[in-house]
């Protein structure tokens, strides 16, 4: 079991690092760090002496003077190495750079020459060394102001307020899951000294970043609609952006007639929906077909007699399914079909139906089984 000790463990990467490290019980044991580690030379003296690998990512992001910045980045490096030496320990060290490494910014440089002082550390204790060169994170619970312009968008606009495009560059991105996932691998595999190039998971432009998320606040924070999400990178964005609304309950809409009740639960920006129904004793729903729409009738709960009868011919298929062996049927198109409470007891009904054209273009007609 390797002990794995963060540096900014409660920083943005470091708590994702840290939560998914924890997924690993029997392969990662995690060296407890504190921020405060770095103002007393003997609690890091302790912490370093204790782990097998140290994931350096303690910086500082923005701060009023660039040059205090700088300074402080680097100071944290030479404090590091300080411990390092004192102790004699040589753990596996990665080091989280930046792709601003070639920028004339001092960030970038902070970075480029805290990389390579780690370096010259490993290559004296023979040590193990992973320079990190990564491009922009995004993700769940970022800080606003501060770790990029993707967690300020999202929490400027769920809170009403005007995002400010300072340059509408093409930016680099990785999803701080899949960051964490290069970093655990890196940490399997140690190869000497070495840097690594991280790949970015997408380039988007910063205005194609704030459309996404008007879209999601539209559809998603306004109406309650899951947003078509056609790749992990849309998965991605979309989780980022809902991690800045507060959790909540819905109140959901409530249809009533003799019958019994239906409620839609989901709305699919791909096209659809997902609804159940409660059905009295006896009686049937339905008695239509369908030319384009796909959907699935499932029996969660109750006894249900579902019928399906081909336009045009005469033959009618009979489906007798129970909650207590939850089952389902797909109704094809240009069959009629309907569904009949046989049972004692309320029926309980799912249904899933995927509407990806214009429902106004009339797709449901009458007819009875």
């Amino acid at each position: 079991m390797l002990k794995v000790g963060i540096t900014g463990q409660a920083g943005f990467v470091g708590t994702h690092l840290f939560n998914t490290l924890g997924l690993y019980p029997s392969e990662f044991d995690r060296v407890p760090f504190e921020d405060a580690f770095f103002q007393a030379p003997e609690a890091l003296c302790s912490f370093v002496s204790k782990c097998d690998v140290i994931v350096h990512l303690a910086a500082v992001n923005r701060c009023e003077s660039m040059q205090a910045l700088y300074d402080t980045n680097v100071g944290l490096v030479r404090q590091l190495i300080c411990a390092l030496e004192k102790t004699g320990a040589t753990p596996h060290v990665l080091f989280s750079s930046s792709t601003q490494e070639d920028r004339e910014n001092l960030y970038g440089q902070s970075k480029r020459d805290g990389r390579k002082l780690l370096e010259e550390w490993a290559a004296r204790h023979g040590a193990a060394f992973t320079g990190l060169v990564v491009p922009n994170v995004f993700g769940p619970f970022g800080r606003p102001f501060y770790n990029s312009f993707v967690p300020t968008f999202a929490h400027q606009l769920i809170r009403g307020e005007e995002p400010t495009i300072q340059v509408d560059a093409d930016v680099r991105l990785i999803e701080v899951g899949s960051l964490c996932r290069t970093i655990v691998a890196a940490i399997r595999s140690p190869r000497g000294v070495r840097r690594l190039d991280v790949p970015c998971d997408l380039e988007r432009k910063v205005t194609d970043v704030l459309g996404q998320f008007r879209l999601f606040k539209s559809l998603y924070a306004e109406q309650g609609v899951i947003p078509s999400l056609p790749d992990r990178n849309a998965v991605n964005l979309f989780n980022t952006f809902r991690s800045y609304l507060e959790p909540r309950a819905v109140k959901l809409v409530q249809h009533s007639d003799p019958r019994g009740t239906f409620i839609e639960t989901i709305r699919l920006g791909c096209g659809g929906q997902v609804s159940f129904s409660t059905t009295l004793p006896g009686i049937t729903r339905g008695n239509h077909f369908h030319t384009r729409k796909i959907e699935r009738f499932t029996v969660i709960k109750g006894h249900a007699r579902i019928q399906l009868r081909k336009v045009g011919t005469d033959e009618v298929l009979n489906f007798e399914l129970s909650g207590d062996e939850p089952a389902y049927v797909d109704m094809p198109v240009w069959y009629t079909h309907n569904i009949t409470n046989i049972g004692d007891d309320v029926l309980y009904t799912q249904f899933w139906i995927n509407e990806w054209y214009d429902s106004a273009d009339g797709d449901t007609f009458f007819e009875t089984v």
